[in-house]
């Protein structure tokens, strides 16, 4: 009997379920994928903002990881908000060990609505979020993300490109800017170390949303998890394609739980 692919998340815990690890599980459930998750970080948050963020020692955070590593089918990963320049470096070290594994990394630095100057990362831990990085398969920052990845300021989809490109040049296999910060469509760009693309769907109109770039984040990862083919060019932009469908969707239907943002209709 063959195992179910399963899709691994390193993420923080959002109590709201509108953001990390819960939306991450939904959006490897949605692909097909059985989801397995790593805690990195306990938040004090809803979907009102974030309070505080409290990073998993390192040893308790490998513990997990490892163990997975030794049982699961895993046949992705996919990273989040990791805490400290402690805890990247950390995950750095784990993902070397699944090298042969597509990874997704999602650079999270702040978290929407955050109280009190709370973060999710720190200046040292960019730094240490570039070494992920480099050895992502696909890397899925926000304007905000990709302008403190790469100090360019991104106004237009072109502004985008070029810190896709240039988030490839630290050596990731490819990079894909959302455009949900950009005005007009929502176009995300999408480069490869050999090819460009820009993904444009219209833009649901709304209040603002809490959760979407996880949410993609994971439906890309999840649906790399159950490919059944090696990843190529054409394998990441069917992945980007469908999950920016599937987010377009779920945002039409997103949902209030609380007195704060929406959260995703998945």
């Amino acid at each position: 009997m063959s195992a179910l692919p399963c899709a691994l998340t390193i993420a923080g815990l959002d109590p709201s379920g509108g953001a990390g690890i819960t939306a991450d599980l939904r959006g490897f459930a949605a692909a097909g994928a059985w989801g397995c998750a790593a805690l990195a970080v306990l938040t004090v948050q809803s979907t009102a903002g974030l309070r505080s963020a409290h990073p998993v020692p390192k040893e308790q955070l490998e513990a997990q990881v490892l163990e997975l590593f030794r049982h699961q089918n895993l046949r992705a990963i996919k990273t989040g908000a990791l805490g400290t320049a402690e805890g990247v470096r950390t995950v750095v070290g784990l993902v070397e060990q699944k090298r042969e594994l597509p990874l997704v990394v999602d650079p999270v630095l702040v978290a929407t609505r955050a109280h009190d100057g709370a973060r999710l990362l720190d200046q040292e831990g960019l730094v240490a979020m570039k070494e992920l990085c480099a050895r992502a398969t696909l890397v899925t920052p926000n304007v905000t993300e990709a302008e403190a990845l790469t100090g360019l300021q991104i106004r237009t989809v072109q502004d985008a490109m070029q810190a896709a490109k240039q988030i490839v040049e630290l050596g990731a296999r490819a990079a894909v800017v959302t455009g949900g910060h950009l005005e007009g469509d929502a176009v995300d760009a999408l480069a490869t170390r050999t090819q460009t693309f820009e993904l444009s769907a219209p833009r649901v109109s709304g209040s603002p949303l809490h959760g979407s770039g996880c949410t993609f984040a994971s439906l890309v990862a999840g649906r790399l998890a159950v490919a059944a083919h090696p990843i190529d060019d054409e394998g990441l932009l069917d992945a980007v394609r469908w999950a920016k469908a599937k987010v377009t969707e779920w945002i039409e239907g997103a949902r209030y739980v609380g007195d704060g943002l929406r959260v995703l209709g998945g």
